[in-house]
This record gives structure tokens, sequence and C-alpha cells, in this order.
């Protein structure tokens, strides 16, 4: 007796939902791995801008007046404690030379022609990246270093020391450049010698602020906002604190940007960039 045929019957099915959850929670996993890659490159750069630039520079500085025993580009014959001291005058005389006896007293507000900015080059556009920024002086950063033997941080590469280049959040190039100046008292970005750092965009200067002072604060600490406005029309003493005022969604600096509004926040817009004062030690 023969046996039957024996049929056999494919059945069809889908996903389960079980299935389906677990397709779901890699790509989620995929798409945050994507976006933390993403913050942590961008973490990175900014440690590289604090560690590798900002703070080198503060190093520099420091290093230029154990060798010389004067503030950058101040007199060695008659110190005045100021950045760019040699270019000042007092009673009219050029401060090294001037006031041999003694008829005018030796304070900043006696002396004349004061604040001037040692830069290399001319870099940004005067108030480019915030309000308030003096004249250039005439005696150049990188020159004055090299004068002494003293090795700048590599920055850009030769001949740009002072120069740094990195990618604002909408990946666009940026460029930060170190000067230095003083500021006379009452300045609310800090009074006496500052390092300014023009070129940072908002989260990057948060990210320095914190670094030097522990708290992010436009105008309070060792590291503070250029701005013309606030540095001659508001106290920085026990007040409440002040953000700085930009954010990333602004596309320039004529937007009026404040630190919670929203500008025109399109990806291929070039992030307002702001300048800050590093008040120095010496």
């Amino acid at each position: 007796m023969l046996n039957p045929p024996v049929t056999f019957r494919t059945t069809q099915r889908g996903f389960t939902l079980v299935e389906m959850t677990i397709v779901l929670v890699i790509i989620g996993l995929i798409i945050g791995a994507v976006a933390i890659g993403k913050d942590v490159v961008r973490n990175a750069e900014y440690q590289k801008v604090g560690n590798k630039f900002i703070y080198e520079w503060k190093k520099t500085y420091d290093q230029y007046y154990q060798r010389t025993g004067v503030r950058l580009g101040d007199s060695q014959v008659a110190p005045t404690g100021m950045v760019n001291g040699n270019e000042t005058q007092i009673g009219g005389q050029p401060a090294s030379s001037g006031n041999l006896n003694g008829a005018v007293a030796g304070l900043p507000e006696n002396y004349s022609n004061t604040g001037l900015r040692i830069c290399h080059g001319q870099g940004f556009a005067q108030n480019a990246v915030g309000m308030g920024d003096p004249g250039l002086a005439v005696q150049d950063l990188r020159a004055l270093m090299q004068r002494i033997g003293i090795r700048m941080p590599p920055g850009r590469g030769e001949g740009k020391e002072d120069r740094f280049e990195y990618t604002d959040t909408n990946g666009n190039a940026a460029e930060l450049q170190v000067c230095f100046q003083w500021n006379p008292p009452g300045t609310i970005s800090g009074a006496g010698n500052v390092m300014v750092i023009r070129g940072l965009t908002p989260d990057l200067a948060r990210y320095l602020d914190q670094l030097v002072d522990g708290k992010p604060d436009a105008l309070e600490g060792r590291f503070r906002a250029q701005d013309a406005r606030l540095n001659s029309s508001e106290p920085s003493h026990q007040q409440p604190g002040h953000e700085w005022e930009a954010n990333n969604t602004y596309a320039n600096a004529e937007a009026a940007p404040t630190a919670t509004g929203v500008g025109q926040n399109r990806d291929e817009d070039r992030i307002v960039l702001r300048t800050a004062h590093w008040v120095m030690d010496q």
C-alpha cells in the first residue's frame, strides 16, 4: 500500500513586535552614538583650544615677565606696570625719560597714550567681534617675544603663533587671535593687564570662562566679556550673574544677540563671534 504524498506548506509571517522593538532600539543607539560622537569631538576641540593655545599663551606672557622683569612691552628703564608701557607718556614726555624729578605721581591716571593693544598684525577689524577695541600699538607681539628668545605656542604655524583655527557648531571655519592690553581702573571687563581673546563662539567663551573661573559669568571673575556699553554703564560687584550676550543661533553681531533669544538659526550661517578679556597675574 502506497503512502500518500507529503505536502509542505510554507507559512509567511512578518516581524514580531519584539523584533521590531529590537531594531528600533538599535537604530536609536546608532543615532545617539553619532550625536554623542559629535559632542565628544566638539569638547575635545574646546579642550585643545584651552590647554594647547589659551593657557600656553598665559604661560608665555608670564615667562616674558620672568625674563625681563616688566610687563609685555613695558619700559625696562622706567617701568609703568602696564602692557605697552614703552609707548606711554607722562608729563608730555616718553615714560622712559620723562618725570625725572618726580613732579607727577607715577600713577596710571597720570600717563597718556595708554591702553593700546599689542597684537601681531591687524587680524579682526575694529569692533568686529564685540564693541570696545582700542587702537593698535606700534610694538608687535611676535617681535617682542622673539627679541628675548621666548618660544611661542605653535598656533596656526610659523608667523601665525597668535592665531588658532577651529570650526563653529555649523562647521564654518573661525579663527582666534590673542592680543594683550592694559585696561584703566573701572573697566568692567577687568582692570589692569589683560589677554584679549578675539573670535570666540558663545559656547567656546562659556567653556573657557568656566575653565578659568569655575562659572561662565560674563561680568565676574578673571575671564569676562568685552562690551563697550556694559564696560561703562554697569557695575560688576555683587550683582546677579550675567550670561554671555549671544548663543549659537545668531548669524551675525548685528542681530542684537542675547543669551536666551533665538536668531536666524540656519545651518550654513557663521555663529556670532565674541571677544573676552582674561586678567593677567602680572
